[in-house]
C-alpha cells in the first residue's frame, strides 16, 4: 500500500528499479573486466601477478597487495534514497 499520491504498489516499483540499476552495475563491470588482458606486472607496483591470478581474475591490473589496499580505501557504492523523509513531508 502506497501512501500520499504514489499509486499502489510505488515502493514495490521502486525496489524493483534499484535492484536492475545495481544488477547493470555489476554485469558491466564484468563485462569490462573480462575483455580487459590480464597485465603481467603491477600497475601500481611494478610487482609481477602470478599467472593464478591471472587466470582466476580476467582483465586484473593490479597485484593482491595492491588490490586490497584499493578495496578498503573503496566506500561501497550506495543506493539511491528514492523515499522522503517523515520529517521532510511535514514541513
Amino acid at each position: 500500500m502506497a501512501g500520499g499520491w504514489a499509486r499502489d504498489g510505488a515502493v514495490n516499483d521502486q525496489i524493483e528499479v534499484s535492484t536492475a540499476e545495481a544488477i547493470a552495475r555489476a554485469r558491466a563491470a564484468a563485462t569490462r573486466s573480462q575483455t580487459l588482458e590480464s597485465a603481467r606486472h603491477c600497475a601500481e607496483c611494478d610487482e609481477p601477478i602470478p599467472e593464478a591470478r591471472r587466470a582466476a581474475q580476467p582483465g586484473v591490473q593490479l597485484c593482491i597487495v595492491c588490490q586490497s589496499g584499493q578495496d578498503r580505501a573503496r566506500r561501497p557504492a550506495g543506493g539511491v534514497n528514492r523515499r522522503a523523509s517523515k520529517d521532510a513531508l511535514l514541513k
